[in-house]
């Protein structure tokens, strides 16, 4: 964690302008409460960037599965059979998950990592990465398999991006709704 925090803050020199005739720039690792270190699930807070995390790299792998098929179908996608789609999205959940950690953007706390990136990046942050995202990550990732099953999943990515993260994020009680649940479970 340490060195993640370091190489971050390193970056800073190497910012075009960053340090020129401006004021210095500065960051501070966010201040992480009880549960964001000790829980062994995703804080009801940073459910949707999880969603929205999980669903991307879902996406990605697929889409990487699909583009090394030489048969395409009648809308000139390649498809994948049942078996490898259903390996490809278990390899996805299985993953280091290493490049997600939690910073703060206009002080909240956010989950941060490729696919998460939206509106304007700060010039400099700090992000704590490492455990225990990782393993929550793919927890998050595995539930999601559990609750939709593979083959709804790969229904949704041939739809694109958008309906595949619609589908584990969106609805009325997705992770990304303003009235997600939190089950006795996650508590």
């Amino acid at each position: 964690m340490r060195l993640s925090l370091l190489l971050l803050l390193l970056g800073a020199w190497t910012i075009p302008g960053g340090l020129g005739d401006r004021a210095p720039l500065t960051a501070t690792a966010p201040e992480l409460d009880d549960e964001e270190k000790f829980s062994v699930h995703m804080p009801a807070h940073l459910r949707c960037d999880a969603c929205r995390a999980v669903a991307y790299q879902m996406w990605q792998h697929l889409t990487k599965a699909e583009a090394k098929l030489p048969t395409l179908d009648s809308g000139g996608r390649s498809k994948l059979s049942e078996s490898v789609y259903t390996d490809v999205l278990d390899r996805s959940c299985s993953q280091t998950w290493q490049d997600y950690g939690v910073g703060e953007v206009d002080q909240v706390k956010r989950l941060m990592g490729p696919g998460l990136r939206k509106g304007q990046e700060p010039s400099i942050s700090v992000i704590i990465m490492g455990a225990p995202w990782p393993t929550r990550l793919s927890k998050t990732c595995f539930h999601y398999l559990g609750e939709f099953g593979e083959d709804q999943i790969y229904e949704a990515h041939q739809q694109g991006q958008g309906a595949l993260e619609a589908l584990l994020c969106g609805g009325p009680r997705g992770a990304c709704s303003e009235e997600a649940p939190v089950t006795r479970a996650e508590l």
